[in-house]
């Protein structure tokens, strides 16, 4: 296999996407059940990497940078594994603009993979909750979780939209670049760079935020994790399952379809098609 040229990636994007829209239901809904676990598994690791660091100001750069670290095996899993992620899945939108696929078989595979990704992120996020694993340094790590999931749920519909672009922007310029890549290594750094800097810069992932947010619910009902986390009920309002999809899933999703199908697909498709 040779490195591809970004018009060769193009081409070999629009192959895959047909694949994706044309795959049977079972198997599509395993595979992004994975990818939901996938994310989640990196989402729970970086937390407890760096929730010691994230809460003092003089160390919250490193903080972030071991976060975004540890956080890119996530993505790697899922590019080398083999799941699906509706994020990454943006890019199946050169094959609608190729007239591959419609925009029903479009929906479809999206409808069905961004179920199971939230199927998968809330199984590990309810599993992690009942491993003992937030008790952690007298709870500051589930303090952490909480911290985290309420601040993604107190943003305002712009901004969180806004972060959602940003994200899949970079996320799906490293499954692009991972489309050309000739060797696993080569598909494992393609994804790296931009995953680690998504996560260091602060932006929005909606599948990333189904174990995020999730979680916090979860160890939100522990009192002495609330103590923890030095909030009090009035400021943990929105932290319910109605605040994660209205304040966040539903701004971060959209974003991240513009980001990834505008930025990405979109921009790529014009210049070597067009």
């Amino acid at each position: 296999m040779k490195v591809l040229k970004p018009n060769e990636i193009l081409d070999q994007t629009s192959e895959i996407g047909v694949g994706k829209a044309r795959g049977k239901t079972l198997k599509l809904l395993i595979l992004s059940i994975l990818a939901g676990a996938f994310i989640a598994f990196a989402a729970q690791g970086s937390t407890y990497a760096s929730f010691n660091l994230l809460k003092n100001p003089d160390t919250l750069g490193i903080g972030k940078l071991i976060t975004g670290l540890a956080f890119t095996p996530g993505i790697i899993f899922v590019v080398i594994a083999g799941a699906e992620l509706f994020t990454g899945n943006s890019l199946m939108l050169v094959s609608l603009f190729d007239r591959k696929i419609n925009l029903k078989e479009l929906l479809r595979a999206w409808g069905i993979v961004y179920l199971g990704n939230l199927i998968g992120s809330i199984l590990i996020a309810f599993l992690v909750s009942k491993s003992g694993q937030w008790a952690a340094a007298n709870g500051d790590l589930a303090a952490r979780t909480i911290l985290t999931a309420n601040s993604k749920v107190n943003l305002d519909f712009s901004k969180a939209f806004v972060l959602g672009i940003l994200c899949n922007w970079l996320v799906c310029v490293g499954v692009w670049m991972s489309f050309g890549a000739d060797s696993q290594v080569g598909k494992m750094l393609s994804v790296f760079f931009p995953i680690m800097l998504f996560v260091i810069s602060g932006f929005e992932h909606s599948v990333a935020n189904m174990y995020y947010i999730p979680a916090g619910i979860f160890a939100k009902s522990n009192p002495e994790f609330v103590e923890a986390a030095k909030l009090t009920l009035n400021e943990l309002s929105n932290l319910n399952w109605g605040g994660f999809i209205i304040h966040n899933l539903i701004p971060v999703t959209l974003g991240n379809i513009v980001g990834g199908g505008l930025f990405v697909s979109a921009a790529y498709w014009l210049s070597f098609r067009k």
